[in-house]
């Protein structure tokens, strides 16, 4: 157990970002993949339990269980998402992680005979997203996906990003033109691909292809981002440049991060939720999750006795 430990402090023990690493450059950011990176950190526990006490909530969820047909995958989840805060989804395979992220936009609506108890309510308005009263594409307008393999659309990477502008009615070029330049600032991809924009955004890079995925999402200003492993599939050197870019936009935006990589959720999230067997077992201050959790499951879980 110390060997993980120490590891794990290590990773939290870094300083946090500024607003000044909006803009990143490749020089900043490339890196042979044995090389350490700066990670931003998640605060001490008791700032954290601090937070969850006194900072408003972007959302709630609430005896949540969700169905497939007859087969229940959650089982009355329950726990607060605070707004502008990221939090880690954790859990070995097949425990719900996934399926309890897209409750949050309704992806699930896509199938039939998959059902909803329970709530996920939505503030200011205290609005419960998964009511059969609630247009699941209203939700989507108001909280963004991206997903564990990039999915850029077969279009320019300028027609990538201004999709979800479009969608929502947008179309003024002045205006959509500095949309898209900002949302590929705040995914650190402008500088690298400023001079291409109206090129196929299936000439990136895994990685910038992810990136990209994240402007796409980030541009509409969505009140709360879902990435699903955003990292799973990418080298060493672009799992750094998203890692950078979610502590970055972390403090701009809601997060939640669903990653099978634990020390990522320890540099990344700023609160994490145990999951096993479609139960949410433990939700806490990141830190103290991995250094002083308070149920057992949780700390066989982080220590590899299972999962």
């Amino acid at each position: 157990m110390a060997p993980l430990q120490n590891s794990l402090k290590t990773a939290m023990s870094d300083k946090d970002l500024t607003m000044d690493d909006f803009t990143v450059q490749d020089s900043d950011v490339v890196r042979p993949p044995e090389a350490s990176v700066q990670m931003a950190k998640p605060r001490s526990a008791e700032h954290e339990q601090g937070a969850l006490a006194d900072a408003p909530r972007r959302a709630e969820v609430r005896n949540l269980s969700f169905f497939y047909g007859e087969k229940q995958a959650l089982n009355s989840v329950s726990f607060p998402v605070l707004d502008r805060k990221v939090t880690a989804l954790i859990g070995p395979s097949g425990c719900g992680k996934s399926t309890l992220l897209r409750c949050f936009n309704r992806m699930h609506d896509l199938y039939p005979d998959n059902r909803y108890e329970g709530e996920i309510r939505l503030y200011p308005e205290d609005m419960n997203i998964v009511s059969g009263d609630v247009d699941p594409m209203y939700v989507r307008l108001r909280i963004g996906m991206v997903f564990q393999k990039p999915n850029p659309f077969p279009k320019s990477i300028y027609d990538n990003v201004a999709a979800g502008l479009w969608v929502r009615g947008v179309r003024r070029k002045s205006i959509v033109d500095e949309r898209v330049e900002l949302a590929l600032q705040r995914a650190a991809l402008w500088d690298e691909v400023k001079d291409r924009l109206r090129e196929s955004a299936y000439g990136l890079s895994g990685g910038q292809q992810q990136r990209l995925c994240i402007a796409r999402a980030l541009a509409p200003d969505p009140e709360i981002i879902l990435l699903d492993e955003p990292t799973s599939a990418l080298d060493p050197i672009a799992t750094s440049k998203i890692e950078e870019l979610i502590s970055t936009i972390g403090g701009q935006v809601t997060i939640i991060i669903v990653t099978h990589n634990m020390q990522q959720a320890a540099r990344i999230s700023h609160f994490t939720a145990f999951m096993h067997l479609g139960n949410m077992v433990e939700y806490d201050a990141t830190e103290k999750i991995f250094t002083n959790p308070a149920e057992k499951r949780t700390l066989d879980y982080i220590t590899g006795r299972f999962g």
